[in-house]
């Protein structure tokens, strides 16, 4: 009973967050075709949610660790309903960009504030399986913003879609107020503000979490602009698939990365326990993995596009096995300002990769059916070079960090 009022209404709420992040993929073309929006401006229009939500995370941080999670994100819940509905009457690239960023700082809390309860309720050992299955919450919300999204706009248009989700997310904000349990420590025992930010320069003066940072945000950054917007251009323009195919690998994308969050969640709570593997040793092969991935995606591999989609999704959601590691090193009452602090990074780098796939891609003219092919592979090889480089700071840190405990 205690993990269904705990875990239920955060997984509505990260559901949510998802469907919004990823229903860009699905609407471009129409988004291009009413507002006659470039690359560019695409790019920039989508991750203007990742820059008000990475912009957000440190004072969420901070509002996490005192007011709670059940708190918080039941009143920023409200903000994203605000903006769907100013993005749902827009008529302009302006009007459209101030909903998404409306958008991006109503649903900044909906992961972190699921971590921060997680953390409170439940022993440390569950959290790779607690948090892998509130990922888990938010595929099926991406995946909501597949197929089942290209086939309602045959009832309805865009602009319907957003109206919808205003209502859905007041909903959740009340959902959540309603049923998740309050606890003592984050209602009654308020730390004080300047011990949160002497508590903050603890965790930025960290090695160990210095070490891992960069390549979680390089890595999970090109994982949400690929996933979120850039993957189903890639199938229309390299591939040559049209919309409905697009939409359908996009669909069976989001499967795996439902898959992914699941199935690496448990293999590595069993890793942890068994055999003393730390999380974040897990995610470091993931995210290896994930970038040799995208050099295929980058050289316009098509033969099997379903199995790319497949890996890429995979792959990708071993990034978040970085939040779980960090939560197990740093104490407790830390925690929601470890993830926050994580989270600047990784979802500024969201913003800069989405949108600066977006501008190299426009240094190319336009084709008969869309953007050049040779854009994606210069685009995406970058992504992937910075994600390299990302991973050569990693164990180049990991040494300083040993010599460091050796000589001591």
């Amino acid at each position: 009973m205690l993990f269904a009022r705990v875990y239920f209404p955060f997984a509505l709420g990260y559901a949510i967050s998802y469907f919004y992040r990823n229903a860009n993929a699905i609407i471009e073309s129409d988004l291009v075709d009413e507002l006659g929006l470039g690359p560019a401006d695409l790019g920039l229009l989508t991750s203007a949610y990742f820059f008000s939500f990475a912009a957000f995370q440190l004072p969420l941080g901070i509002l996490l660790d005192r007011y709670g999670p059940r708190r918080t994100e039941a009143a920023l819940l409200l903000f994203a309903a605000l903006g769907a509905w100013i993005f749902s009457n827009s008529e302009t690239s302006t009007g459209l960009i101030a909903g998404r960023l409306l958008i991006g700082l109503g649903v900044s809390a909906c992961l972190m504030a699921a971590f921060k309860a997680f953390v409170i309720w439940f022993q440390s050992e569950r959290l790779p399986m607690i948090n892998g299955l509130q990922m888990v919450a938010g595929g099926l919300g991406a995946l909501g913003a597949t197929t089942p999204l290209q086939n309602f706009l045959s009832v309805t248009d865009w602009r319907g879609v957003f109206s919808g989700l205003a209502i859905i997310t007041v909903f959740a904000s009340i959902c959540l107020w309603l049923v998740l349990p309050e606890h003592h420590s984050s209602a009654d025992k308020k730390p004080e503000f300047k011990t949160q930010l002497k508590e903050m320069g603890t965790v930025f003066r960290s090695p160990v979490f210095w070490s891992i940072a960069p390549l979680t945000a390089l890595s999970n950054g090109a994982f949400l602009a690929i996933h979120g917007l850039w993957i189903k251009p890639w199938l229309r323009d390299v591939a040559g698939l049209g919309e409905q195919d697009s939409s359908q690998l996009l669909f069976s994308m989001t499967l795996s990365v439902i898959t992914g969050y699941f199935l690496l969640g448990i293999f590595t709570e069993r890793l942890s326990r068994f055999f003393d593997m730390q999380p974040i040793s897990v995610g470091v092969f993931g995210m290896i993995l994930f970038s040799s991935a995208q050099f295929s995606l980058a050289f316009g591999w098509s033969a099997s596009p379903l199995l790319l989609v497949t890996m890429l999704g995979f792959l990708g959601t071993s990034c978040i096995l970085t939040y779980a590691g960090l939560a197990q090193i740093f104490p407790k009452k830390y925690s929601g300002r470890v993830s926050t602090i994580l989270n600047v990074q990784v979802f500024m780098g969201a913003f800069i990769i989405q949108w600066g796939i977006g501008e190299i891609i426009e240094l190319w003219p336009l084709t008969e059916s869309g953007y050049d092919p040779a854009s994606y592979r210069v685009a995406i090889s970058a992504v992937a070079l910075l994600q390299v480089s990302g991973l050569v700071w990693y164990f180049i840190s990991q040494l300083f960090i040993k010599r460091k405990l050796d000589a001591s």
